[in-house]
């Protein structure tokens, strides 16, 4: 059974990359009909490579696509007769484009006046706001690469965070005015930004930075308020971290360890007494926890209900049984055919688990079929695809 709160909600997304397309993933894997608007070319987050050989991949499964080019009259003119018959319009690209194209919030309101408009940008209003910006140029500008490197050296994180959670807020935006729209019949303008999202994960270190006389470390220069809170070098050549938040856990670990000796010291009887003793007491635990196997410290972290992980790659998930047996994974046709096993979204809604209904789409594979919701002729979308304003499969 799968969960579909939002089915009957029609959306049009203009978006690449990935901020965009992650709101509307979760709109469509939530059930609402989302419409990817791409150019008779396609959109050119299929033809990226490196680390964003994935993007397109993963987020445009459960959308249609419609090939359309924006920059013909007729193409524009399909747009507005579509948002008189669509409830949501969500759009990623930069500062002015949806305006210079005639798309922007201004212009499709006098359409729609039920319209949910969502902007995802760099910046909300500010100084800022007509400046282009990526995932990484906030990180470094809104204190999370300094706060994830080390000292003197700046690292973005190891996927696209703030994409990701900016798209999220998006989301989150739109669920609220159409929460509204429910009371005024009204839609609106929602906006959210890579910049303004960063800095809100960044408030805990801003309250942090409030109550303290000097410069805060970066993550992997603090001093963790956990006496055992690191990673640890195996007897076999890998590496396991473990977490012992709770005087519980430290009795568990000594336990299952056998480690009678600590458990008895009463240098080492609180979690702030063994801070005060980390100089001596924390290269002693590497050497102790070294004697064992990553699947001997494993199998005594989890007999004892003590925080454990493995230091996984992206590919060990594929097989990792939570995600399979926990129903966490669905099937994806790739563009070159190859099915396979991909992140679904991380919600259960009243017992139930989102599925797939459609493949990350082919160019124009559903134009026609859009096309034909606004009683348009098979004679004449074979003229717009003549005259290259459309293009299907």
């Amino acid at each position: 059974m799968s969960s579909t709160p939002l089915q009957g909600i029609k959306v049009l997304e203009f978006t690449h990359a990935v901020m965009g397309p992650c709101a509307g993933l979760m709109l469509a894997d939530m059930g609402a009909d989302v419409v990817h608007i791409e150019p008779p070319h396609g959109d050119s987050t299929r033809r990226l490579k490196g680390f964003g050989t994935g993007y397109f991949w993963f987020y445009n499964r459960n959308k249609k696509s419609l090939a359309v080019n924006l920059k013909s009259e007729e193409g524009v003119q399909l747009i507005y007769d579509l948002v008189k018959e669509y409830d949501v319009v969500v759009e990623n690209f930069g500062p002015g484009t949806m305006e210079r194209l005639g798309l922007g919030y201004e212009k499709l309101k006098t359409l729609n006046k039920r319209l949910i408009y969502c902007s995802l940008k760099g910046f909300l209003s500010g100084p800022y706001e007509q400046r282009h910006a990526m995932d990484e140029v906030v990180q470094m500008m809104g204190g999370l690469a300094y706060m994830t490197g080390r000292e003197g050296d700046p690292l973005r994180a190891g996927t696209s965070v703030i994409d990701i959670t900016g798209g999220m807020f998006g989301y989150i935006g739109i669920l609220q005015a159409l929460y509204e729209r429910e009371k005024t019949g009204e839609g609106g303008f929602v906006k959210s930004a890579l910049f303004e999202t960063c800095a809100f994960l960044m408030g805990q270190h801003m309250a942090y930075a409030s109550q303290i006389d000097y410069k805060i470390p970066p993550m992997p220069s603090r001093v963790s308020a956990w006496s055992i809170y690191k990673v640890f070098d195996t007897k076999d050549d890998d590496k396991v971290f473990i977490g012992i938040i709770s005087e519980k856990h430290w009795e568990r670990l000594c336990d299952v360890f056998e480690w009678k000796d600590w458990a008895n010291d009463l240098r080492l009887g609180t979690n702030n007494k063994r801070i005060d003793e980390r100089r001596w007491f924390l290269p002693e635990l590497d050497a102790r926890v070294k004697q064992f196997t990553k699947t001997e410290i494993i199998a005594r972290c989890d007999k004892g209900h003590i925080p454990f992980a493995p230091i996984s790659r992206p590919e060990d998930l594929f097989d990792d049984p939570q995600l399979n047996e926990g129903n966490s994974l669905l099937d994806v046709k790739m563009d070159n055919g190859k099915i396979v096993k991909l992140p679904k979204f991380p919600l259960e809604y009243k017992g139930t688990r989102v599925e797939k209904r459609l493949d990350p789409p082919k160019i124009g594979e559903h134009t026609s079929e859009v096309l034909k919701e606004l009683n348009i002729s098979d004679e004449a979308i074979a003229k717009m695809i003549s005259e290259g304003i459309i293009k299907t499969e």
